[in-house]
């Protein structure tokens, strides 16, 4: 065991922990032969590069997402067993032992992780065990872990590797104290890809077919030998998490290699990928980002978009007002591109396709629904057809596995296919109509660091660093994070008390900051014309991301006077202003 300040294992207790977890594939000592159940199970994991500490594996557990875990790998359903796990002190008194098994090339690092009532990332105990890459279980005794005092949540567990990209697979089981039982999980069949039956429960994904002009036209280029860019702009399932690799395995990559076997089978390389996806952001940030990540500030003229924000728009301030904005944005470019409207779903069968295909059926567009495909199939058994279930579909409560990233590509390129077949549509769709929603954002541009604006007025303050500890995401097929906003304004501990200034003439205005975990980072106020807007807080999340916050919204341009300072009693601490979005 590693050992950590906050407390983890005793040291007296250290060798005969590693004794008992140099055991077999399963315990055989009777008292041993526990009830248990998988929380992950097989799965692929995959070493990501992190800012600090080692490339790393993570799954977190907070927010209820370890009894979804062990409802949905698990099988478990005895809601009094699930209730338990919602807190370390209830996890304690449910779990005997954890059971690791990995296999990869090399040996990994299991870390377990709980959050900390005090402070959430550093009073919660952490340990950690090196695991065989040769798939012998490892077991950790609950007992014999020496327990922080601050312990609140199972916060998240993780496996750290030697080198970023490393892959492998592992499973984790919890097994029972006495009095506790759980199904015995039952292996499951392999998804039978390619089967009349999957065929069928693909062909349910194509919720509208829409107007085909303009994607029927981008499948002639490609079939002629023409450059043709296929974009996705969405959330972390477009960015690609769950599927491994993350790079190549996620569904925009799958579909896109799917879209070269049917019209480059020549390898002419004609056919170009382009993927924005960023975890844990809506379509406010897309709509601010799709010139800098996806056209490459006019490099980059698109033939087909897949916009992808059915799980993410939760958190959108217009409630859908920026997805039909980033809509028109897109369509109302000069080279006419295609926008497919993509429907995802999170593993309680939710989404928003009913507040966002408005959108869809208003201009005509083509949308596919993963929720219509996959959601009956999880009220189905193995004996009455079931294909797949929600544990081979999900990597954890939000995200896919590869397996599921291939089932969202298959979606996608059913619709490829059969529009490949339709006749072509004469007429264009209708741009010049009343929007659904709103369409306040479609004319949105970025500020920050780099290019201030010529109707923006900036005065920094002592806002006057540049933050590079930023939200790293996989853009395009590159295995590699790029840094989000590194353009930005970032107050530190020595920076002082001058608050940035901005003056700027406009109808809207969006504030990006940074989302951060640490605790060096403090809350800013927020002033319009001098009243304070808002405080602030880069902890409501408290993982590093990029948010949005609307400052103002008006039907004609006004002048307005923006200021950010550090909330009294936290001036000496950090804050970021990643950028701007507005519209003149």
């Amino acid at each position: 065991m590693e050992e950590n300040v906050k407390g983890t294992m005793l040291e007296s207790d250290q060798e005969s922990a590693q004794e008992s977890a140099a055991g077999p594939a399963a315990p055989t000592d009777p008292e041993e032969r526990r009830s248990g159940f998988y929380l992950l199970y097989e799965a692929d994991i995959e070493a990501t590069s992190r800012g600090e500490g080692s490339p790393s594996q993570e799954v977190y557990l907070d927010n209820g997402r370890l009894a979804d875990k062990a409802r949905y790998t698990g099988a478990v359903g005895d809601e009094g067993i699930l209730q338990l796990l919602g807190s370390c002190a209830g996890l304690r008194e449910l779990v005997h032992s954890i059971g690791i098994s990995v296999r990869a090339d090399t040996a990994v690092t299991f870390v377990l992780h709980n959050w900390g009532k005090t402070q959430i990332y550093e009073t919660g105990t952490r340990l950690g065990i090196s695991c065989p890459g040769d798939g012998t279980e490892v077991i950790i005794r609950l007992a014999d872990i020496r327990w922080s005092e601050d312990d609140d949540v199972p916060g998240k567990l993780g496996f750290e590797f030697e080198q970023a990209g490393q892959l492998g697979t592992a499973s984790v089981i919890f097994y029972l104290n006495d009095g506790y039982e759980v199904p015995v999980l039952e292996k499951e069949p392999p998804v039978p890809f390619g089967s009349p039956e999957y065929q069928a429960m693909i062909a349910k994904s194509l919720l509208h077919a829409g107007n085909n002009r303009r994607l029927k036209l981008a499948l002639d280029k490609a079939d002629r030998g023409e450059e043709m860019t296929i974009a996705y702009i969405g959330g972390s399932i477009t960015q690609g998490a769950g599927a491994k690799p993350i790079h190549t395995g996620c569904y925009a990559y799958q579909s896109y290699s799917r879209l070269k076997e049917m019209f480059d089978p020549e390898g002419r390389d004609h056919i170009r990928f382009v993927k924005a996806g960023v975890g844990g952001t809506p379509s406010e940030l897309g709509v601010i980002r799709y010139e800098r990540d996806i056209t490459r500030d006019g490099a980059i003229t698109p033939d087909i978009v897949v916009v992808e924000f059915a799980v993410n728009d939760a958190g959108d301030e217009t409630k859908g007002n920026c997805y039909e904005s980033l809509c028109l944005k897109i369509l109302s470019a000069a080279h006419q591109p295609a926008v497919i409207l993509l429907f995802s779903v999170f593993v309680n069968d939710w989404n928003l396709q009913e507040r966002l295909s408005p959108v869809g059926y208003h201009y005509q567009l083509p949308m596919v629904s993963i929720k219509d495909a996959v959601t009956p199939q999880f009220r189905l058994s193995k004996q009455e057809g079931n294909l797949i279930s929600k544990r081979q579909f999900f990597y954890d409560s939000y995200h896919p596995t590869t397996d599921g990233h291939r089932v969202m590509a298959d979606c996608l390129v059913h619709l490829f296919t059969e529009a490949a077949k339709w006749p072509l549509d004469e007429q264009d769709i209708r741009l010049d109509q009343e929007p659904v929603i709103g369409n306040d954002y479609a004319g949105i541009r970025l500020i920050d660091r780099r290019d201030t604006g010529s109707c923006a007025v900036i005065d920094s303050g002592g806002f006057t660093e540049t933050d590079a500890e930023l939200q790293m995401v996989e853009m395009d097929d590159h295995p590699d994070g790029t840094p989000q906003f590194p353009y930005n304004w970032m107050h530190t501990p020595v920076s002082g008390r001058d608050s940035f200034k901005l003056t700027i003439s406009a109808r809207n205005l969006v504030l990006v900051y940074k989302d951060s975990g640490s605790t060096a980072f403090g809350r800013a106020d927020i002033y319009v014309d001098g009243v304070l807007f808002r405080t602030a807080d880069p902890h409501e999340n408290n993982w590093t991301h990029c948010n949005p916050l609307i400052l103002f919204q008006h039907k004609e341009r006004r002048e307005h006077r923006i200021e950010i300072r550090m909330a009294p009693g936290e001036e000496e601490k950090c804050f970021t202003i990643l950028g701007f979005g507005y519209t003149e």
